[in-house]
């Protein structure tokens, strides 16, 4: 199955990506696309000149993955923004292989790291729910997965825990920074 960029004029898969994200963090992150129109507007910035934003998709042309990628740091650095599987698509390794395909075109642009941020928002681990502050990394040393959240399927793609921001989606909500280094191309 294909992973391609998402066509800039087809509006029938914008809205089918669209669909994918808010479905795929209604459990888990209800605010962050929580209407068909907060996800269309993610899917037209995803297209501005720049940025990555590539589909996985079938025969039938359904969308089953969409992943986003942002420049940072002139470009030496990108965001992981965002990625969602179709549920019924999970666990067959399309994350891993839009996570690969975004490095390679992230490889291709001169990136050296790739990072994502993965909020914690409703108690997946043991960092939600805590006052984190003072001792910061004491706590972040000590996380654990506690409901399948995303930062264990993004060490297995490589990434390494490599910050946390205590309260950045309100009191005991943090944000777990994660990141991997892109092997510069040949």
């Amino acid at each position: 199955m294909p992973i391609l960029d998402l066509p800039p004029d087809h509006p029938q898969i914008h809205r089918d990506v669209a669909t994918l994200l808010v479905d795929g963090f209604r459990e888990n992150w209800p605010e962050a696309w929580p209407h068909l129109e907060a996800g269309l507007l993610e899917v037209q910035a995803s297209l501005q000149l720049g940025r990555i934003s590539r589909i996985a998709i079938n025969r039938e042309e359904q969308v089953l993955g969409w992943i986003g990628g942002l420049p940072r740091y002139a470009g030496h650095v990108w965001e992981l923004h965002p990625l969602v599987v179709k549920a019924s698509e999970r666990g067959q390794g399309w994350g891993r292989r839009l996570v690969a395909d975004l490095e390679t075109c992230v490889q291709q642009r001169g990136g050296l790291t790739l990072w994502v941020g993965t909020d914690d928002e409703t108690g997946q681990t043991n960092l939600s729910h805590a006052n984190l502050y003072p001792n910061v990394l004491e706590h972040l040393a000590q996380l654990k997965n506690l409901r399948q959240h995303p930062y264990e399927f993004y060490q297995k793609c490589g990434f390494s825990v490599v910050g946390v921001m205590p309260d950045a989606n309100g009191r005991g909500k943090p944000d777990i920074y994660m990141a991997k280094s892109i092997t510069p191309k040949p």
